[in-house]
């Protein structure tokens, strides 16, 4: 839609809530071979009918260290993991792993009677913690010791209060969008008004023909039902979620799990609930690695013989360094040999917690994937925590991060909201308008990088299962080396805003590969592949 016209008009720009990327692509599209599909997917279906038939495979385990996965969906089913060491449902810890009834994942979020669902930033929480150490500092008063902390400090509240503001300020601008949409709606006299309804409608105000303008370019692409679900209505959700609970210093709902969420050694806590509240996350992210490829249902996820085990450790809002840390560990210790992690947030309350996780997990041998951030910023310059550089400056060796990419190898390449670093990011693979499973055995388009990262963590459990002899780190080199290289430029906004300009860069200055993931290569590699080369 015409999101200028909408931002000077109420004062919300919808993108920065939901990306409105309506264009139709190609079923599959992010496992189809740019040469003969023309669309720039990861080759998944060229390599499985040139280089995987009749090859036999092992097992591989995936987490998907997300926000809960729908273990029952049609397409999900039978490639979830069952801890086979326990027994649904007897109230035991059958397998003393300190985990009960724990058949298919962990809940981190859980406790006796409910799992949290909304949670602040943890922008909020620190500023939270800190408002009450600082209360009554000044520049003038302030010990030499807490001078740092307290600069941090009002640096962090000025930032909570800006965001806040938006947010308050993007809420009212929506609802007021709405409000007249939904007048013009009722004029038109159709629930579900088409392209042409809005075209011969005429306006008797200024606002209503805005609302006109304004709809005409999306109603090309969708209908105006699917639009006011996942644009309106969603951008309601979002801007209510994030004035009224991720940047609401007075809410807390930590209580539900009944832990001690200062104590990051603390382990043992949560439910075997591992859907949740809302599982649609989660559950898109399971269905691009694994969904069932034989059922000849809805889709198919790039790999072929896994099964994802869900840990649930991200709310409607930031998760936790503990509940991160917990996760990894409680992936590693049951068998996981890749885990997926499309999270991220700004700041980190306890980056050493996840740094020893991660150690952890590269110490035994397993493959972090984790989505780069859909914010456009450059991560050479900002954070998006958990990152692979631990705090002593060193690279955790078995880590990807990843960006998003689109279907088509022009400069629209890079998505227009995925993050980018020419160190920081490792790889891009496609995200955009990726169809997978949601709740309910249904299905989804997507997008995010939280879409780009589970195409790698697939790919990264496809190689692991025809090749298992490789470690975590050699699969790692493969893709790396193996991307398709992007010679071109690409182009993006740089900044926010209507005036923001528009730049165009080479590809090789977005990521650290300069190229998209590539299966068929990949594999292709793997065959015979000696390991004696592995790029540091």
């Amino acid at each position: 839609m015409n999101n200028y016209i909408m931002k000077a008009l109420f004062g919300v720009a919808l993108v920065s809530a939901v990306p409105f990327l309506a264009n139709a692509q190609k079923p599959n599209w992010q496992n189809l071979d740019l040469k003969t599909d023309t669309t720039f997917g990861i080759s998944t279906e060229k390599a499985y009918k040139e280089l995987l038939k009749g090859k036999k495979s092992t097992r591989v385990i995936v987490a998907v260290n997300d926000g809960g996965v729908d273990a029952q969906h049609e397409d999900l089913k039978r490639i979830m993991w069952v801890n086979a060491k326990e027994i649904a449902g007897n109230g035991k810890d059958d397998d003393k792993n300190g985990y009960i009834d724990d058949i298919h994942g962990w809940n981190f979020l859980g406790g006796p009677k409910e799992s949290i669902n909304n949670e602040t930033l943890e922008l909020t929480r620190l500023v939270r913690r800190d408002q009450v150490r600082f209360a009554s500092a000044t520049d003038a008063n302030v010990a030499e010791k807490d001078k740092k902390d307290f600069a941090d400090f009002k640096t962090q509240r000025a930032d909570l209060e800006k965001q806040l503001a938006e947010a308050k300020g993007n809420l009212a601008g929506i609802n007021g969008f709405k409000n007249a949409l939904d007048a013009v709606v009722k004029k038109i006299g159709k629930e579900n008004p088409t392209a042409e309804d809005f075209a011969n409608f005429k306006p008797t105000t200024d606002i209503e023909g805005r609302i006109q303008s304004a709809l005409a370019e999306p109603l090309k692409e969708t209908t105006f039902k699917a639009f006011y679900e996942d644009q309106i209505m969603e951008g309601v959700k979002y801007y209510s979620q994030q004035a009224n609970y991720n940047l609401n210093v007075d809410f807390d709902p930590r209580g539900i799990v009944g832990d001690d969420p200062n104590n990051s050694k603390e382990k043992f806590y949560g439910n075997n609930d591992v859907a949740g509240p809302d599982a649609t996350h989660g559950t898109h992210v399971s269905g691009i690695i694994a969904a069932d490829r034989t059922n000849k249902l809805g889709i198919m996820g790039v790999a072929d013989n896994v099964v994802i085990m869900g840990v649930r450790c991200t709310p409607n809002g930031d998760e936790r360094d503990k509940d991160v840390a917990n996760a990894i560990r409680y992936a590693v210790d049951n068998g996981a040999k890749v885990i997926n992690m499309s999270f991220g947030k700004a700041y980190s309350w306890d980056k050493a917690t996840v740094d020893a996780a991660v150690k952890y997990a590269v110490d035994k041998d397993v493959l972090l994937v984790h989505a780069a951030g859909n914010d456009n910023k450059d991560l050479e310059i900002e954070n998006n925590f958990p990152t692979q550089k631990y705090l002593d400056g060193t690279i955790a060796s078995s880590w990807i991060t990843v960006g998003a990419s689109g279907p088509k190898d022009d400069e629209t390449l890079k998505a227009s909201f995925s993050n980018f670093g020419k160190t920081q990011v490792d790889v891009f693979a496609p995200g955009v308008n990726i169809n997978s499973t949601v709740p309910g055995s249904k299905y989804k388009e997507e997008n995010g990088t939280s879409m780009a990262s589970p195409v790698v963590a697939g790919l990264a459990a496809l190689i692991r299962s025809y090749y298992p002899k490789l470690t975590a780190v050699q699969v790692k080199d493969i893709i790396m080396k193996s991307v398709s290289k992007v010679n071109h430029n690409v182009s993006y906004k740089k900044g926010e805003g209507p005036d923001a300009p528009d730049v165009s860069v080479p590809f090789s200055d977005l990521c650290v590969s300069g190229g998209i993931v590539n299966a068929y290569n990949a594999l292709k590699m793997a065959a015979t592949y000696d390991g004696k080369s592995v790029a540091k």
